[in-house]
């Protein structure tokens, strides 16, 4: 399988099935992949639970039967939540390893070896410094920025690239890579589709929390790459702010400035969407725009004052077309963000990239033509970012939502 992308002031996910209670007491913020959340410390500001640093010597398992080893880091000890997500992020990749053994068109080209990262930023390093040591060609994961960013200072040193799977673009650097829904793509997909819509005021409000900043930040650049000139930023340390904003907002409202409100926040939406309601602003004055976080939130999507709002999405299908045979092998549903180690594992295997001298070469990682994963088209920059097809779905009445715009980078 081939791969082929104080009032206005200037001022992110795997919802994993079975660890919601695990996760209601994590920090703030979210490791994100698409639609999904996954409770962590969004920065790797220190707030590691100081567990698990393994001593990494021998890999906990390999599997497939190429010539070409490539690390897969995963969090395996440790956090319970965190590791139950990185066991099933290795299943997604044995998943992919079937895929790939089961079909006589595809080569064989890698062999993944499995090590521990535990939950800390010292067993990140541990685990890369031993895959470097290994002979590894290609480093996986790890999943959380911080552990990123550790690993990723061990495989830059052995000049050995790495592709993790945070959702914080501030660890992307050339060679360590990000494969995930950034701020940055849910913010572009999203304007771009308001300018296509003819919408010709975007404004937006974001939570004063690090990830909340980032998608502040990524709204005010996507939309002035987009055309716009923002209407107004708006950001919230309580929701107890939300009139005072709304209040504000109502008065551009009424001059025509603002036709759109950007609101990612999936806690707060439902009150910023009442309050509009209000304040008289309705669908066709004022287009509600989420984020994918809001993907299977039956309260969110149910309230009426959310009805004709829209979200960037991932696209479903990808998931979905991987659920009989995880099922089947391991017991249970895929956790949402399976699709990102079944993506990055059949990218590995791809002949351009693994049979390459020498592998893995940057310009053949960049390829600006990108390639299809599990999920759909992404792409890889020199800069460590990525770039990710989305959906656009709109919120009926009654909480169902509808694709109303296909994926695209």
């Amino acid at each position: 399988m081939e791969m082929g992308d104080k009032g206005a002031r200037w001022s992110r996910r795997a919802a994993i099935a079975g660890l919601a209670s695990a996760l209601a007491a994590c920090s703030p913020g979210s490791l994100q992949w698409g639609s999904r959340s996954f409770s962590l410390p969004w920065a790797g500001d220190g707030a590691n639970t100081g567990g698990l640093s393994p001593i990494a010597s021998a890999p906990k398992e390999q599997f497939g039967r190429g010539r070409v080893n490539v690390a897969l880091l995963l969090p395996l000890s440790g956090n319970a939540a965190l590791s139950q997500l990185g066991t099933a992020l290795a299943n997604a990749s044995k998943l992919a390893i079937q895929f790939i053994e089961a079909n006589p068109n595809i080569g064989e080209n890698i062999t993944i070896s499995l090590r521990d990262t535990g939950d800390s930023a010292a067993g990140a390093t541990s685990a890369a410094n031993a895959a470097v040591a290994d002979g590894a060609k290609l480093i996986l994961g790890p999943v959380t920025a911080e552990q990123v960013s550790a690993a990723g200072a061990a495989a830059r040193a052995a000049n050995i690239p790495l592709i993790g799977f945070a959702n914080n673009s501030a660890v992307a650097m050339p060679g360590v890579y990000v494969l995930n829904v950034l701020p940055e793509t849910e913010m572009k997909r999203a304007v771009r589709y308001l300018r296509d819509q003819g919408r010709r005021g975007p404004a937006g409000i974001f939570s004063a929390t690090p990830y909340g900043e980032a998608l502040a930040t990524a709204f005010r650049q996507q939309a002035i790459a987009a055309g716009f000139s923002p209407s107004a930023v708006y950001t919230f340390s309580n929701i107890s702010e939300a009139q005072q904003i709304v209040d504000q907002a109502r008065l551009l409202i009424e001059r025509g400035a603002i036709d759109a409100l950007v609101m990612p926040d999936r806690a707060s939406a439902p009150t910023f969407a009442s309050l509009l309601a209000q304040a008289g602003a309705t669908p066709e004055t004022v287009k509600l725009v989420g984020s994918a976080d809001w993907t299977n939130d039956p309260a969110l999507l149910g309230n009426p004052a959310l009805a004709g709002a829209i979200f960037p999405a991932v696209d479903e299908a990808g998931l979905n077309a991987i659920r009989a045979d995880y099922a089947a092998r391991f017991g249970g549903n895929p956790p949402q963000m399976a699709t990102i180690a079944y993506t990055a594992t059949i990218l590995a295997n791809v002949n351009t990239l693994s049979l390459a001298i020498p592998p893995y070469e940057a310009s053949l990682l960049t390829n600006p033509a990108g390639f299809a994963g599990r999920d759909g088209l992404f792409r890889l920059y020199a800069n460590g970012r990525s770039d990710y097809a989305l959906v656009i779905r709109q919120i009926s009445a009654g909480g169902v939502t509808r694709t109303v715009d296909g994926a695209k980078l």
